[in-house]
């Protein structure tokens, strides 16, 4: 009796696997400037959902949250009210926008900020500009204006986080920093800084200056941009 051949002979692969093969060829050739958004998220999406095609769900997140770094700076529940992600795949979204902060971080954390200014903007973006509520960041500096530690010192609503100036220059001194960078995000995307911006600026550089103490600059972060109060001559 001859040998039946097996049930799926001669069934073509899914239409999708030729895909994604012709687009990580193309990822390898031009690199992620050359891809948009969506497709990015595909590449992205392939080893979290190995067996559907994940191009409707990809365009499905980039027109929810409106780019790709945005979808990376959603919430875990926000990514899963898109119809094709499960925690797992939200889970795997965040791993990857935790490493790119890590990257970013890795690129201030050994040598003198003022003098990796561009390095700094985009920690402080990849870290903060796409977060759903205000966060206040301090990034602590020694001597060398090197950092020393990068803390979060409170999270807070769409639009504000309570500052307290003298628990800011507190934990500076048990940090043994001798400047700071002070940074927060502005969800709404707009980084201009806000009259309440300025105030609570001033009143950490009045605290700080006694102690030895120097606030380089405000950092202000959000989708659109961002802001330098030493810039725009605040401080």
């Amino acid at each position: 009796m001859s040998k039946q051949p097996p049930a799926d002979a001669g069934a073509s692969e899914p239409h999708y696997v030729g895909h994604r093969d012709r687009l990580r060829e193309r990822f390898l050739e031009v690199g992620d400037q050359g891809l948009p958004d969506y497709e990015l998220m595909e590449l992205m999406l392939y080893r979290s959902i190995p067996r559907r095609d994940v191009k409707p769900i990809a365009k499905a997140l980039i027109r929810r949250f409106g780019s790709f770094a945005e979808a990376l700076g959603a919430n875990i529940d926000r990514l899963m009210e898109v119809e094709g992600v499960g925690e797992a795949t939200a889970t795997d979204i965040k791993i990857v926008a935790a490493a790119g902060r890590r990257l970013a971080k890795g690129a201030v954390s050994e040598r003198p900020l003022l003098g990796s200014w561009k390095d700094v903007i985009e920690y402080c973006r990849a870290a903060m500009a796409f977060a759903e509520r205000e966060e206040f960041r301090l990034l602590f500096l020694d001597k060398r204006n090197c950092l020393i530690a990068d803390e979060v010192q409170g999270v807070g609503t769409v639009d504000h986080t309570p500052v307290y100036p003298r628990e800011v220059v507190r934990r500076a001194l048990e940090l043994g920093a001798t400047a700071l960078i002070l940074v927060h995000n502005h969800p709404s995307g707009d980084p201009s800084p806000s009259a309440a911006d300025i105030k609570v600026t001033s009143e950490i550089v009045a605290v700080a200056k006694p102690m030895g103490i120097e606030v380089h600059d405000h950092i202000i972060v959000g989708r659109r941009g961002h802001a330098s109060l030493r810039g725009l001559k605040l401080i």
